[in-house]
C-alpha cells in the first residue's frame, strides 16, 4: 500500500465526548506512524488549545489550525512551507456590537498565540490549555493586530442566524464555520481560508498525491478536506450534509472508537 497521509479533525473525531484521546486511538495512528504513514491534525482549534493532542501522539509533522488559516510545523518554527491568513482587525472589532441582540456566550480573537476575550466564559475545559497568561480583554484599544480568527460561542439553536447575520454584514470578506463536537462555536476566518488548503500543502511538501490521502471529520468545517482527500471520511456522529459528500462512514461514533476502528479495517492492523 502506498504511503497514506492521514488528515485528522479532533473535536468530535479524533476525541471523545470528554475530549480525550483514547487509548485504542493513540496505539492505532502509532502503530500506523510506524508503518510510514503521515498522521496530521487539521482543527478549527488554535494550537495554543491543541498543542496537548499534538504532544500526546508524539506528532512531528505539519498541523493545521484554525480551519486552515494557519499551517506550520511546531517542530520546526521557521518551517519554509508554513503559511498564515488573517482577518481584518476592523471585523474583529466590529462583530463585538453582536452582543446587543444575540445570544451568544463568549466573543474570541484568536491570534497565532494568544486571545482575546470580551467575557470571563470558559467555552470548554481545555480553551486555556497552556494557562490564562497569554489571555487579554477583548476591546478595540487592546486588539492591535489582525486576528487569525474570530471564535463566537454560543447554542446550537442560534448558529443559523448569527452566521446570517455576520455572512449580510461582511459579505464575500469572511468564511463562516461551525466546529465545537459537544461545544458549538462559529469560527470567522478570512475569505477562502478552509482545512483543505492546510492538508493540500502538507501533502505536497510530503509528495503525497490527493489519492492517498484519508480525511476524517464530522462536521461543517470539514467540509471541503473531505471532499478534497482521495477517501474523505465522516464520523457515524457526523452531519448529514457531510455524509452526503463523503467517501465512507465509520460504524461507529468519536465516543466508540470509530476512528480506530476504521482504521484497523482500513488498513488490516488485526
Amino acid at each position: 500500500m502506498n504511503r497514506k497521509l492521514i488528515a485528522l479533525d479532533l473535536d468530535g473525531t479524533t476525541l471523545n465526548n470528554q475530549s480525550q484521546i483514547s487509548q485504542k486511538t493513540s496505539e492505532v495512528l502509532t502503530r500506523l506512524k510506524k508503518e510510514g504513514h503521515i498522521v496530521s491534525i487539521a482543527t478549527g482549534r488554535p494550537y495554543r488549545s491543541s498543542r496537548q493532542y499534538y504532544a500526546e501522539l508524539q506528532l512531528d509533522t505539519p498541523i493545521v489550525n484554525f480551519n486552515g488559516a494557519l499551517c506550520h510545523k511546531p517542530t520546526e518554527l521557521a518551517w519554509e512551507s508554513q503559511y498564515h491568513k488573517t482577518l481584518n482587525r476592523e471585523i474583529a472589532i466590529d462583530m463585538l456590537s453582536l452582543r446587543k441582540d444575540m445570544d451568544i456566550q463568549l466573543i474570541a480573537a484568536e491570534l497565532r498565540d494568544s486571545v482575546y476575550v470580551d467575557d470571563d466564559f470558559v467555552p470548554y475545559e481545555d480553551f486555556f490549555a497552556t494557562g490564562k497568561s497569554m489571555s487579554f480583554k477583548l476591546s478595540e484599544d487592546t486588539l492591535k493586530e489582525e486576528p487569525t480568527a474570530i471564535s463566537v460561542f454560543t447554542g446550537k439553536e442560534n448558529q443559523q442566524a448569527i452566521t446570517d447575520k455576520i455572512i449580510h454584514r461582511y459579505g464575500d470578506a469572511v468564511e463562516v464555520r461551525t466546529w465545537g463536537g459537544l461545544t458549538p462555536c462559529l469560527e470567522v476566518v478570512a475569505a477562502g481560508v478552509q482545512k483543505a488548503m492546510g492538508v493540500e500543502r502538507i501533502a505536497q511538501v510530503y509528495g503525497v498525491q490527493q489519492k492517498d490521502i484519508l480525511a476524517f471529520g464530522d462536521e461543517n468545517n470539514d467540509y471541503e478536506m473531505i471532499q478534497y482527500a482521495g477517501h474523505g471520511v465522516v464520523m457515524n456522529n457526523g452531519i448529514d450534509e457531510l455524509k452526503a459528500i463523503a467517501d465512507d462512514v465509520t460504524d461507529f461514533s468519536n465516543h466508540e472508537d470509530g476512528l480506530a476502528l476504521y482504521l484497523e479495517k482500513y488498513f488490516r492492523l488485526n
